[in-house]
């Protein structure tokens, strides 16, 4: 029998990808993170992509949150958080476990859950412990549901300075001197792990900078100009983490370069200089998102040079097997550059260097949240 002149069905419109846009996180990287989602939400293109905005509070708890990108800036010399976002003080949201399923749900207490629909990616902008280091990487790959940037490895890597350094040396990139306390030393032998700083301290001359291991944005850094400020520099690097870094100052230019996953394989962009901050000891948070220092985009090197710090931005994603985008960081001093670190999830808000720096090399914010969402969806979770 034929059915050509039978009613036809309309056809359904092709499905929209769905991102789940997870961020703020137990971190005290929190509130940019929150900053950075909202830069995000602003530049998806909601004609392509459907979006769920899930919030994780500073407790950690998964919450559902408003879209609502204008509520996530920094007002009046303050960062927000996901407490004041979340549509419920008592909801949280469940990720599957099973592979097979991607549907995300939402329950409170004394409520009959409620399915959120399927989500077919997501991109965690959540910076520090608890998110840009392989943990929600981790529960990601579990779930089997695709994901923004680096994989459990090199997130870790890249959220772990000592790790860092070593896995940098190990593939001839010229790093800074440093010298790590591990928490066990301080416990044991508080007086002995003193006497390693101030032995480093003989060696490569003061200042030091004391740091936590496992932070980012300039968090828990301090500058330590002599024996005098280490005491309180090693407490505020170890009321962020147990582990702290100490480095020698570096004296050259802050240099800084951007690398996207693009269809062939990693590029860089044109790299940035951080001129040195004129109200602040050093790049610090404060400079960072509060006074907004500005960069200098693109880095007024040679082209032998610019060439260079490209290439060997590109040679430390590989190094530590980085996906999707990196941030690295360089002194370029009289011996060459010399990296400093990677950030596997680098800060987006609007003033951030990444985005500029792509900005600068032709690709603008929102085609820059674009190809990073269609390199996750290119990619498996699993062993790859």
């Amino acid at each position: 029998m034929s059915t050509e002149n039978l009613p036809q069905s309309p056809q359904q419109p092709p499905r929209k990808a769905r991102v789940a846009v997870v961020f703020g996180g137990r971190s005290s990287e929190h509130g940019i993170s929150v900053v950075t989602a909202g830069a995000v939400l602003s530049a998806i293109d909601r004609t392509k992509y459907d979006v769920l905005p899930i919030g994780i509070t500073q407790d950690g708890r998964w919450a559902l949150t408003a879209d609502e990108p204008e509520r996530m800036a920094i007002t009046e010399r303050r960062t927000p958080n996901v407490a004041e976002l979340a549509e419920s003080s008592e909801g949280g949201v469940v990720l599957p476990v099973d592979p097979g399923n991607r549907e995300v749900v939402y329950s409170e207490p004394g409520s009959v859950p409620k399915a959120l629909g399927e989500v077919d990616v997501v991109f965690p902008v959540l910076h520090g412990p608890y998110g840009e280091d392989g943990t929600l990487q981790g529960l990601l790959e579990l779930s089997g549901v695709p994901y923004v940037g680096s994989g459990v490895l090199a997130s870790a890597v890249g959220q772990d300075k000592e790790y860092m350094k070593r896995v940098f040396t190990s593939f001839g990139l010229a790093v800074g001197p440093y010298v790590v306390i591990r928490p066990r030393e301080w416990e044991q032998d508080e007086s002995g792990a003193r006497k390693k700083i101030v032995d480093f301290a003989g060696e490569h001359g003061w200042p030091l900078f004391v740091k936590p291991a496992r932070a980012g944005s300039s968090i828990g850094i301090t500058k330590v100009d002599d024996l005098a400020g280490l005491d309180d520099a090693i407490a505020e690097a170890q009321r962020h983490d147990p582990k702290i870094l100490v480095e020698a100052a570096l004296r050259g230019r802050e240099i800084e370069c951007g690398v996207l996953d693009f269809e062939d394989g990693p590029r860089a962009s044109v790299p940035s200089e951080i001129p040195s901050p004129e109200t602040h000891a050093y790049y610090d948070f404060e400079a960072k998102y509060i006074d907004s220092t500005p960069g200098i985009v693109p880095a007024p090197l040679t082209p032998q040079e610019t060439a260079e710090v490209q290439k060997l931005a590109v040679d430390a994603f590989e190094a530590a097997s980085c996906e999707g985008l990196v941030r690295a960081d360089f002194f370029l001093t009289d011996q060459g550059f010399v990296i400093n670190e990677i950030n596997t999830m680098p800060g987006m808000t609007p003033i951030s260097m990444y985005p500029q720096m792509w900005q600068a090399s032709g690709v603008g914010y929102p085609e820059l949240v674009d190809r990073l969402i269609q390199a996750a969806l290119r990619r498996s979770t699993g062993l790859r």
